[in-house]
């Protein structure tokens, strides 16, 4: 689920709430950084849980509805298109998710169920969810295509929802594509009869390792990888300097010298393609510019030592 670049984007993060504050210890930052990296995939979780409630809430409407209507008003009972879904079926009942939730001691949406509220409303209403109804299949395609699309242009795209999940998490902000992106490949891997996966929140040990070392490595030589800025900008005071263009700054430095095994094009794409998120076309240039100066005085002192894969 987390990739190197959306590590950098959480280190990055650590790195500029360092600046501003200075502490004398990082064990605080650590921690921050530690829990934003494991929120990712509580996020994941919050947003699987909204399925399954939304289901949940489909069978407990259709249930009040056939106490109400009985005899010849049966006809006025909403559909079962929603309770019968596959895909959200096989969420409701996998004990994947259910585990995952317990070991965390999570409960989303107990307490919030007006937002699982209103988004059943506006799913019942949608034209997606129309069509859908009105064409009964077998098929766990048309079911997997439905719940898709009900969760990327229903859910998703939710402002109230995206608040809400931004009062739970502030990091929330930042992981919210990354987790929908994750949510749709998710919905495409899920099988009639065969128990639900849920994804890995990293693929490699290593990368946690990575992230850690890159915070502290970058915290600990900051003065160092700030002055070699200084002469660098002719035409631009530093004090300008966005302080988060400054953070990727010495981040791409401290991997340029103290990360042997990551090549130094890989790191130099890597911040440019973080800037296009965090920063200004202006300042994507301005920092391309920074780092480029740097390298060829790196290369000049003898200061970039790659290795294996690590080349320039």
């Amino acid at each position: 689920m987390l990739t190197r670049r959306h590590l950098r984007i959480k280190v990055m993060q650590a790195v500029f709430v360092f600046q501003k504050q200075r502490p004398d210890e990082l064990k605080e930052l650590e921690k921050f950084l530690n829990s934003s990296m494991t929120q990712t995939f509580v996020l994941f979780l919050y947003m699987v849980q909204l399925l399954v409630k939304i289901h949940e809430l489909a069978e407990i409407k259709y249930n009040l509805a056939q106490k109400r209507f009985t005899g010849s008003d049966a006809v006025k009972n909403p559909s079962r298109a929603l309770i019968e879904n596959k895909v959200l079926i096989q969420l409701s009942q996998s004990p994947a998710i259910k585990e995952a939730l317990k070991k965390r001691k999570l409960d989303p949406w107990h307490l919030d169920s007006k937002y699982v509220e209103r988004l059943y409303e506006q799913i019942i209403n949608h034209k997606i969810f129309i069509v859908y109804a009105s064409e009964p299949s077998e098929s766990i395609k048309k079911d997997q295509n439905f719940v898709n699309s009900i969760f990327s242009e229903i859910i998703a795209p939710d402002d109230k929802l995206l608040s809400y999940l931004e009062d739970e998490n502030i990091t929330w902000v930042d992981d919210y594509p990354l987790v929908n992106t994750e949510m749709i490949k998710f919905i495409r891997k899920v099988k009639v009869g065969k128990e639900v996966k849920l994804p890995e929140l990293i693929k490699d040990s290593d990368d946690i390792k990575f992230a850690m070392d890159l915070f502290r490595r970058t915290v600990l030589h900051l003065d160092q990888l700030w002055a070699r800025v200084e002469g660098k900008t002719p035409n631009w005071d530093t004090e300008r300097i966005a302080q988060i263009d400054a953070v990727m700054i010495m981040m791409a430095q401290c991997e340029f010298l103290y990360f042997p095994s990551i090549p130094v094009k890989a790191s130099l794409n890597e911040y440019l393609e973080i800037s296009k998120d965090y920063s200004s076309p202006k300042s994507r240039v301005f920092i391309n510019g920074i780092l480029d100066n740097l390298l060829k005085e790196f290369q000049k002192e003898d200061l970039i030592n790659k290795i294996g894969r690590g080349t320039l």
